[in-house]
């Protein structure tokens, strides 16, 4: 082959041998930056994902709290002020408080103490902070067939029972049924007439089928006052001293869980009884009617 062609030949092999050389180089340096900038912008998401994350308390409480429209105005200035979102679980007292048990929320506010007492006994709560109370009532048809209305609900249910009138229970372990066992316990008579049903659900609920039967039934007068304008029920018991309905605020044992927010359950205990809730609480009103009153304000006369 002439000298010209092997040069040529040469040539063009070195070329592009260099050629894959470049390239080569090229994609390995390219490679690395890519993945190291990556690397650095999921490592930057990741921290700013953490950093900037909205903390989140889980509060397990009575649907009689809920269902009463207090929360509504408490929660969101909560949520502000610490810069986290509240997840509320709504359920019976027993229910809230086997959520705690069982380290599945950061605190519970439930209104049935002795149930309480067990909680913090076992160990399950290490705080536990009274926060407001109001009154059961007994309401019922405006006909009142059992003669039940006065001031005394152990004899008012002793006539519902004597007559077996209906008579409509949450039946679902809260601090409202638990309130009514209580009392039928008084009276030492279990209701077993074919006119006591068990809605087996919240008090609204509960409210709204005793109402569509015509029935007599135990309800917390925050529910009561919130809801009471779409009822054909009247109030026929209330302001008994067995009727005092006490609410409070535990924070579940951080031992339970180690997701436990045990610093923001404790904030949250705090802005309850803080005076500027207390007095909150003093001026939820509906209809005129108030429906909780602050256990933790000086001025706050004793009922």
């Amino acid at each position: 082959m002439p000298r010209e062609s092997l040069f040529s030949l040469w040539m063009t092999h070195t070329v592009l041998l260099l050629s894959l050389g470049m390239l080569a180089v090229g994609c390995s340096d390219h490679q690395p930056t890519d993945q190291g900038s990556q690397s650095s912008e999921a490592t930057t998401a990741s921290t700013t994902d953490s950093s900037g994350e909205e903390s989140v308390l889980k509060v397990a409480s009575t649907t009689s709290t809920r269902d009463s429209g207090l929360l509504d105005v408490l929660l969101p200035e909560f949520e502000k002020a610490n810069n986290c979102r509240v997840d509320l679980i709504a359920v019976g007292t027993g229910a809230a408080l086997k959520l705690g048990e069982a380290g599945d929320v950061d605190a519970v506010l439930v209104h049935a103490r002795s149930a309480e007492d067990k909680f913090m006994n076992a160990g399950h709560g290490i705080r536990h902070e009274p926060i407001m109370h109001n009154f059961f009532i007994i309401a019922g048809p405006a006909t009142d067939p059992a003669m039940a209305k006065g001031t005394d609900a152990v004899s008012a249910l002793r006539k519902i029972a004597a007559g077996k009138h209906r008579f409509v229970s949450r039946g679902d372990d809260s601090g409202t049924h638990k309130r009514e066992q209580s009392l039928w316990q008084k009276i030492e008579s279990r209701p077993d007439w074919n006119n006591y049903i068990e809605s087996g659900q919240g008090m609204g609920p509960t409210l709204i089928m005793a109402d569509e039967m015509n029935a007599y039934v135990l309800t917390d007068e925050g529910t009561w006052f919130k809801q009471s304008e779409k009822f054909q029920l009247v109030p026929l018991v209330k302001g008994a001293d067995d009727l005092k309905n006490p609410y409070a605020v535990m924070v579940v044992n951080p031992e339970k869980s180690h997701a436990i927010s045990v610093d923001l359950a404790n904030r949250f205990a705090d802005f309850l009884i803080s005076e500027r809730v207390q007095q909150l609480i003093a001026n939820y009103e509906i209809n005129g009617q108030r429906l909780f009153h602050p256990d933790r304000l000086q001025q706050e006369t004793p009922e």
